[in-house]
């Protein structure tokens, strides 16, 4: 489990084809590594990730087929940016929203505005994931915990204020560029509980009123 604040900017060392599947050397840069111990989780953007080696400023991890081709991994290559964060701790700061490290699908920006001071991105989400994406609600992006201002179909709006530009490898992407994203789990919850029935009854006790009552509703 993370929390979608980026502790330092990677890069990617080396990608290696192991028996059919890959292995990444990801260079940590300044993440602090002294407590990390082999099999720990570490997020690479966004993508939760197994420390399977473990050296001097990198580590290495394996990626399954399934993360390869649901992930912006595929397009990766070796100098590739990447946002790196630490799994949270009990002591941790809850500083953005609980993040899972599962990838949901690849997003496209599609524009770039300036915004004062801020950036403003444009990202298109695949339309499977549109329904989760919610204004004023939480998602992530490439690792990054941030709060939707706009949405208008499958597309929606985020602000990048200049230190999150500035400390994340967002810098390094322009009009175009895919990025992994994993909507708030509160959403994909919901949906579970609205469309399922409970096994015993056969209908589920969560409704629509329900949620509207409870104020999760507009």
């Amino acid at each position: 489990m993370f929390t979608g604040i980026i502790l330092a900017v990677g890069h990617i060392a080396a990608v290696e084809q192991v028996s059919g599947d890959y292995r990444l050397k990801i260079a940590t840069g300044s993440l602090p590594l002294d407590g990390v111990k082999l099999g720990d989780s570490i997020a690479v953007n966004g993508i939760c990730l197994t420390a399977v080696e473990l050296g001097v400023q990198y580590f290495c991890a394996d990626v399954s087929n399934e993360t390869w081709s649901r992930t912006t991994l595929a397009k990766a290559h070796s100098g590739t940016l990447v946002n790196l964060e630490l799994a949270l701790m009990p002591s941790s700061r809850m500083g953005g929203h609980f993040v899972s490290g599962h990838i949901d699908g690849v997003g496209t920006i599609i524009k770039q505005d300036s915004d004062a001071r801020s950036v403003r991105f444009i990202i298109q989400a695949p339309d499977a994931l549109a329904k989760y994406i919610a204004e004023k609600g939480s998602i992530c992006i490439d690792g990054i915990s941030l709060t939707v201002n706009e949405v208008k179909g499958a597309n929606f709006g985020v602000n990048i204020v200049p230190h999150t530009l500035q400390e994340t490898a967002l810098k390094s992407l322009g009009v175009g560029a895919g990025v992994n994203l994993e909507v708030d789990l509160l959403a994909r919850y919901l949906e579970r509980l609205l469309t399922h029935a409970a096994p015993d009854t056969k209908k589920s006790h969560v409704t629509h009123e329900l949620l509207h009552t409870s104020g999760f509703l507009n």
